[in-house]
């Protein structure tokens, strides 16, 4: 249930929000990320293999999706926005299925560069199920490289930022730790002057940035103690726009909902819209920073636009694995709570 001040603050924004929604798709955007392959192969378990103590799967399909810094990008692109991609993939059949997902869904790729030292990052999930049973993970394999990118590679990727950064309406840092955020394109990414950060680690880096969204372990590890209490996280709030020197900070605190942070006002507590079906939220940080991205260029206030990645969260939550929503899905999603 929400509480009853803030049903009637969105009862009473609702035509606003619905038409934040209409405004998505005029927006562009340019995203740097870790680019990520999620790979999903399942299959039905046949017998126990007589070379060694294991199961023996026969391959029913194979998925394909993309995740890491990549599934901000697709977000973006399903909401309904014209996306620029900046990364990196390898010289490999996943950095072409994940170029192929992408051009699919009208991104434009001409920002993914390909290092031939590196693998595309993957994550492959390998699952299985007997006949009439569920289906569980059995194991996960990963494939990436902990070398950071060749100079010339750094200095191309920040050189293409800096020729497009002038076209775009914002830019998006979804820093996954896989080697693309170096000194030189953090620079050039910062350059905007509405640079949202989405990083899992040492915010300072991006010192500057328009807004951070942290999630709860993040934000504590950037301030270096434990965020339990509302006093704390009052606390987190105010030393982490010290440490950013950002105009902005989002906290998202799982099924405690998110907190604002402003140089201009007072912060302000968001409720999570979805607390009892929940059933995966891997993703559901790059959903926020997409909707949330989204309604700022549409010219949102910061609450409207926390409501708008709140909202959208809650829907991709209700799904296994990496999953995007539309304007559409989340304007039906808005109805909804103000009905219930």
């Amino acid at each position: 249930m929400l509480p009853p001040d803030l049903r009637q603050q969105l009862q009473s924004s609702q035509e606003r929000l619905l038409h934040l929604l209409e405004s998505f798709s005029s927006a562009r955007v340019l995203v740097v990320g870790d680019l990520t392959l999620d790979e999903f192969l399942t299959g039905q378990v046949e017998r126990l293999s007589r070379e060694a103590p294991v199961l023996i799967l026969r391959h029913e399909f194979t998925r394909q999706v993309p995740g890491g810094g990549a599934n901000a990008i697709y977000n973006l692109a399903k909401l309904g926005a014209q996306v620029q991609a900046v990364g990196l993939v390898g010289v490999d059949p996943q950095g072409e299925a994940l170029c192929s997902i992408f051009q699919g869904a009208g991104i434009d790729t001409r920002g993914i560069f390909k290092d031939g030292d590196r693998p595309t990052v993957t994550k492959t999930r390998i699952s299985g199920h007997a006949r009439q049973s569920v289906t569980q993970q059995i194991v996960r394999v990963d494939r990436k490289s902990d070398d950071l990118p060749a100079p010339a590679l750094q200095e191309a990727l920040a050189a293409f930022i800096r020729q497009q950064v002038g076209t775009a309406d914002a830019v998006v840092c979804s820093d996954y730790g896989d080697g693309v955020f170096t000194p030189p394109v953090i620079a050039a990414a910062l350059e905007h002057e509405r640079t949202i950060v989405d990083t899992q680690r040492d915010l300072a880096r991006y010192r500057g940035a328009f807004l951070f969204t942290p999630n709860l372990p993040e934000a504590e590890a950037a301030v270096g103690y434990p965020i339990r209490t509302e006093a704390e996280v009052l606390r987190a709030g105010e030393d982490l726009l010290e440490l950013t020197a950002a105009k902005y900070m989002l906290i998202t605190r799982g099924d405690a909902g998110m907190s604002l942070f402003s140089r201009e006002a007072a912060p302000y507590h968001l409720p999570a819209f979805n607390r009892t079906d929940v059933f995966d939220v891997t993703g559901a940080g790059d959903t926020v920073v997409a909707a949330l991205t989204l309604a700022l260029v549409a010219g949102a206030s910061l609450w409207e636009a926390a409501v708008l990645g709140n909202l959208a969260a809650s829907i991709v939550v209700r799904q296994f694995g990496t999953a995007t929503t539309s304007t559409a899905e989340m304007a039906a999603a808005l109805h909804h709570l103000l009905e219930d």
